[in-house]
């Protein structure tokens, strides 16, 4: 790594994809102050993010045979220590380039390969914990799949679809019948079939230490309202038998970094739903209450390991979130995009 020579030089990093994420850079910011260079990427070149980074690019859609090259050049001009991305479809591109990345001397804070993979691909993880005898929502990849087991008496209606791959909550609702569930599925073939979960909404921000491998870090909440894509309000609370949930779920699969999960707790057992292996929207919560990721990547890119501090944070904190805007003339966004 590049900073083990010299443990308290500053710290580039790479934000791909960065969007709105502009709390987060705000975050990074804060804690690493002038020792660090933050260097974000993105499609737009009006990405609001862009406007709390030190250097900017606007890049091609990540699926241009060009775009690994282009990152890769990023890198070596800025002198790149740490590399993440911030939207779900590029997570497993980064982990099928990490030899490449990592020859430059740069940290891929995402998952290995099957593990990303297996992540985006909700129908697959369904599997995997069902195989690894981790709890989970029953799930079904086609109509005749479920009719089965409907018919077996194994599931009942309403249910939930969502597309087996993707970000957000694009496509996902309940249906109540079967004739409307027929014609849904029918009309999209990426649709899976979801038990309808009726218990508490649950979401953890963990981090997975890079030399360890190991959750090192948990940050729980419920969830008190949600919109399109997530969590925007919610409150801390700590459980050690979900914190031993996901060190259990997550010993079955190779993250490295910030992770968000979400549960489902039902008739006195929690039920793993999803895992997006990037910093979750409502990670700024568990910032704001002092269960700092950035410290830990620090440590990470320095090649020091991590201790364990799971569960270091007051219970009943509550996050709001709201939005904002950033404004800028034309020109000025234009001049503050760098050039390879």
């Amino acid at each position: 790594m590049n900073l083990q020579a010299n443990k308290d030089a500053g710290i580039n990093l790479l934000f791909c994809s960065v969007g709105r994420r502009c709390e987060l850079l705000k975050d990074f910011r804060k804690t690493l102050g002038d020792g660090v260079k933050i260097v974000v990427t993105d499609n737009s070149e009006v990405a609001p993010a862009m406007a709390f980074a030190d250097r900017a690019y606007q890049v091609p859609l990540i699926t241009a045979p060009e775009y690994i090259p282009m990152i890769l050049e990023i890198c070596k001009k800025e002198n790149i220590h740490g590399v993440t991305t911030l939207i779900d479809p590029e997570i497993a591109l980064l982990a099928e380039h990490r030899g490449e990345f990592e020859a430059l001397g740069v940290v891929v804070f995402a998952p290995y390969s099957e593990t990303a993979k297996l992540c985006f691909n909700k129908y697959e993880m369904f599997r995997f914990l069902t195989e690894h005898k981790i709890n989970t929502v029953k799930t079904y990849g086609n109509y005749e799949e479920f009719l089965s087991a409907y018919e077996k008496g194994e599931i009942c209606l309403p249910v939930f679809v969502k597309p087996r791959t993707g970000s957000g909550s694009v496509g996902a609702r309940k249906i109540e019948t079967l004739a409307l569930l027929k014609q849904v599925t029918d009309t999209d073939e990426s649709l899976i079939i979801q038990e309808l979960m009726t218990g508490a909404d649950l979401d953890a921000d963990v981090y997975v230490d890079t030399v360890s491998h190991k959750p090192v870090a948990i940050f729980s909440k419920r969830k008190l309202s949600t919109t399109i894509g997530g969590a925007n309000k919610t409150i801390s609370f700590k459980d050690e038998r979900l914190f031993d949930f996901i060190k259990k779920a997550l010993g079955t699969m190779e993250f490295n970094g910030p992770l968000d999960m979400d549960f489902f707790y039902q008739d006195g057992k929690y039920y793993l739903s999803e895992i997006n292996p990037r910093f979750g929207g409502a990670y700024l919560h568990a910032y704001g209450a002092g269960v700092d990721f950035i410290k830990l990547i620090r440590e990470n890119i320095k090649g020091n390991e991590n201790p364990e501090q799971i569960g270091n944070y007051d219970e009943d904190v509550v996050m709001m979130m709201y939005d904002s805007v950033v404004i800028r003339k034309k020109s000025e966004i234009e001049a503050a995009i760098a050039g390879l």
